[in-house]
């Protein structure tokens, strides 16, 4: 155990440098927590679980694919008072689409890769959010590489378990 020495403090004033170190940990990133918390919003997805109002405009009678080419990636919020998520512009013939991935949290973290000028195939949901025609996707396509993100329901993956 370090203990911090010094020849102006009394022996019984010593500070232990972890109890020091500790307590300038907690200083630092005690506000960086609480931000972290609060965007992603009460039960810990961002407004991204299954039964918020963005999740709610998925609808599976509106399923279809679109083949383009990807114009850009975005991070975007889809309604106000969610965390971040990754959108797709998507060149298809003289259109162009704008898929919704899912939150940045979980987009980010992925094995699969997603570049400009990708040509691309998306299977989704056509829903209207916030006044603008979206593809909520619930599967990627890139060559022989495929991400599901949502089941046909409109589950997301990154919920976790699906009630049986």
């Amino acid at each position: 155990m370090l203990i911090l020495k010094h020849p102006a403090y009394p022996l019984a004033t010593h500070l232990r440098l972890s109890h020091l170190l500790a307590a300038i940990a907690i200083l630092v990133f005690a506000p960086f927590l609480s931000l972290a918390q609060s965007a992603e919003g009460p039960e810990g997805s961002g407004g991204w679980e299954m039964g918020a109002p963005y999740s709610k405009l998925y609808d599976p009678t509106t399923l279809e694919t679109i083949e383009g080419r990807v114009v850009r990636i975005e991070k975007m919020i889809p309604r106000s008072g969610m965390s971040y998520g990754v959108q797709l512009l998507v060149k298809t013939g003289r259109k162009t689409v704008l898929v919704h991935l899912g939150p940045s949290w979980y987009i980010d973290n992925q094995d699969f890769a997603i570049e400009p000028k990708d040509k691309i195939v998306v299977t989704g949901s056509r829903v209207k959010n916030n006044k603008k025609e979206v593809v909520i996707a619930n599967e990627v396509t890139i060559g022989s590489r495929m991400i599901t993100l949502r089941n046909e329901q409109g589950y997301p993956v990154w919920s976790g378990w699906i009630k049986n």
